[in-house]
């Protein structure tokens, strides 16, 4: 009787241990930095660096060789950080301007990965794949005109090129051709002067300055100096012996202005995403020593995000952010009044779990079916295929024949669900949305599917505290935006289900549902799913209505907030990675979204809802972006 041999395949939900990939890329981490004290970590969160301290995203449980090569990558630029540049050095030379020293940081970063690239060949090619996927994720192959192109990225990778010998990747798009004439035209004898100069910071930083010079960003390095020189002089002229004291609060002053600290709404959402479990640096931690000292390779600073200088585009603006919020349902309610409020909720849909609850397990099968692995045949390792033993009865000659399993991309995948939480929902809309929310992240959860769940709505009828200032401040014209705003997480995409499941409860709670501004809301979900990791991201929108704030429309144009929503939806439809589709509620919302349904009935969300993801993932490529989804009855 033939016993179990070492062929047999291993349970195939049985996590993969990924402690020792960890283990080594803190190594290299450490010894490319030169560096044995580097603190390295891995979370669900965005890739960072403060100090000696690196943040790099967890890894998978069945991590691909793109997944490893991205992750290494922004390691070893991190690492490269730390080991050839000098913050000092960095500060003195810096432009004026945030245009000129937005340019000037990346291009300094471009050098660091470069002396990196050129003394390893692995190393190479794990920056390049770390830069294609930035590029990838930024959504530059969408570019077509210069204005929208990011010129810091092109000198970027025009001083990648020249220092390395290596085009941009495929993902960078036309960025480099859309500026590559005005930068040499400009700034092409400069541009020879780089490889000489790459181990010498300084020496860098001066050519950087006469190529900004050169295309009129900045001034001259050495009209600086110039200035620096004769600011010394006076000083020596007046200096005494009680000076030492003043010149050290000049040299503070100094340093503060050197690394100022951003504000920080991103701050916030890292905080609020943190429900990664063993993270050794807290949110908190990273931000203290300022967010321009943390470095993040594969996440620079976006200028080129959808929405970069948007409002001015669209001449849409906010009276004052001072008063909005975004807040957890933790932070609005306690515990006990959840589950009472989540009790509630049940009960009022208790006729309806049966339903939902088919729906649920129809799409639960529809995804699984996606997750169907394909087999790789005829190989010369991998798992015996019993199928093909017969060749070896027939011609004891013939080779064994071994198959492999081929990975999906499929779980690679984050959904947000985005619920109007305005007072017109209140009822059975509002129950509804909230009971199916918690049965689509219950059901996506088993298919490794990630689920956010967010609200909006304002934290005032007809303006609150905004308006208040706006009424003290003499009410100026056309003010804008004039309400205060409150963005809820119901559910952050790394959160369990079971550990949010009391959080949707807090839709019954009297008071909560006020009015709506959709156009800020989709802005703020889109910004959170670009942050993610995943491959695809999809928003999903539940509305039953336009936007609708008495207060901002009282003071400005009838259809401000609508000429607004309407322009937000362009931008995530046709220069996002995005995938936007919305639900109307009693509403019809096809005028405003591409992919949208339209539902009579609140008993149809859950059904909307189901078919609708379904059919996002039953073929990508049968269906093209801005395609209109079919309706669901």
């Amino acid at each position: 009787m033939a016993a179990r041999g070492d062929n047999s395949k291993a349970k195939p939900g049985a996590p993969v241990d990924v402690e020792p990939l960890r283990r080594a890329i803190t190594g290299c981490v450490r010894s490319i930095a030169g560096d044995g004290d580097v603190e390295v970590t891995f979370a669900n969160e965005r890739p960072g660096m403060t100090g000696e301290r690196i943040r790099l995203p967890e890894l998978s449980k069945r991590p691909t060789a793109h997944e490893l090569a991205v992750t290494r990558g922004l390691g070893d630029s991190m690492a490269l950080r730390l080991a050839c540049h000098d913050e000092k050095v960095h500060a003195t030379m810096a432009p004026q301007g945030s245009d000129a020293r937005a340019i000037f940081d990346v291009v300094e970063q471009a050098r660091v990965e470069s002396i990196g690239a050129l003394r390893m060949e692995g190393m190479a090619s794990n920056l390049r794949s770390m830069t294609d996927e930035k590029y990838s994720k930024a959504n530059f192959t969408g570019i077509e005109r210069q204005e929208d192109a990011p010129v810091g990225e092109a000198v970027a990778m025009m001083v990648r090129e020249k220092l390395t010998g290596q085009r941009p990747p495929a993902s960078a798009g036309k960025v480099l051709d859309l500026w590559r004439d005005f930068i040499e035209d400009k700034a092409g004898s400069e541009l020879d002067n780089l490889s000489s100069a790459i181990n010498d910071q300084q020496a860098f930083a001066k050519v950087i300055r006469n190529m900004l010079s050169a295309m009129e960003m900045a001034e001259e390095y050495g009209d600086d100096d110039s200035d620096a020189d004769n600011d010394d002089q006076s000083e020596q002229e007046d200096q005494s012996s009680g000076d030492e004291q003043d010149q050290d609060e000049v040299d503070e002053d100094a340093g503060t202005d050197a690394a100022p600290v951003e504000d920080s709404e991103v701050a916030d959402e890292q905080m609020e995403d943190g429900e990664t479990e063993g993270a050794e640096i807290s949110d908190d931690d990273m931000m203290e020593e300022g967010e321009d000292d943390s470095e993040t390779p594969g996440e620079t600073r976006r200028p080129n995000t959808p929405f970069a200088d948007f409002n001015e585009k669209v001449d849409y603006h906010v009276f004052t952010e001072e008063f909005d919020e975004i807040i957890t349902a933790e932070e609005l309610c306690d515990a006990a009044e959840l589950e009472r409020l989540r009790a509630f909720l049940d009960k009022q849909l208790a006729h309806l779990q049966g339903a939902v609850g088919r729906l649920a397990n129809r799409l639960q099968r529809r995804l699984m079916a996606q997750q169907n692995r394909s087999w790789d045949f005829d190989l010369e390792e991998g798992y015996l295929d019993p199928a093909r033993l017969q060749r070896i009865i027939i011609d004891p000659m013939q080779a064994l024949s071994f198959k492999m399993e081929r990975d999906t991309q499929f779980r690679d995948t984050v959904v947000t669900l985005l619920i109007d939480n305005s007072g017109s929902m209140r009822g059975r809309p509002i129950t509804v949305a909230a009971t199916c929310a918690d049965i689509l992240a219950r059901t996506l959860e088993r298919c490794g599917v990630k689920v956010e769940i967010l609200g909006f709505t304002t934290k005032a009828w007809k303006g609150g505290q905004a308006r208040e200032n706006w009424l003290a401040g003499g009410k100026p014209q056309t003010p804008g935006r004039l309400n205060d705003l409150r963005h809820i997480i119901y559910k952050s995409a790394d959160a369990p289900w079971r550990r949010a499941r009391a959080n949707l409860g807090l839709m019954m709670r009297e008071g909560l549902l006020k009015e709506n501004i959709d156009g800020e809301a989709l802005i703020w979900a889109h910004n959170r799913l670009l942050a993610r990791r995943e491959q695809r991201r999809i928003l999903m929108m539940i509305s039953d209505g336009a936007p609708v704030d008495d207060s901002t429309l009282s003071v400005n144009p009838g259809n401000y907030l609508e000429r607004h929503l309407r322009a937000v939806i362009e931008q995530i439809e046709t220069r996002s990675p995005v995938e936007l589709l919305a639900i109307g509620i009693g509403h019809d919302v096809t005028r405003y979204y591409r992919r949208a349904v339209t539902i009579v009935d609140a008993d149809e969300l859950a059904g909307a809802m189901t078919e609708q993801l379904a059919s996002l993932f039953e073929d990508q490529s049968a269906q093209p972006r801005g395609g209109r989804l079919r309706r669901a009855g």
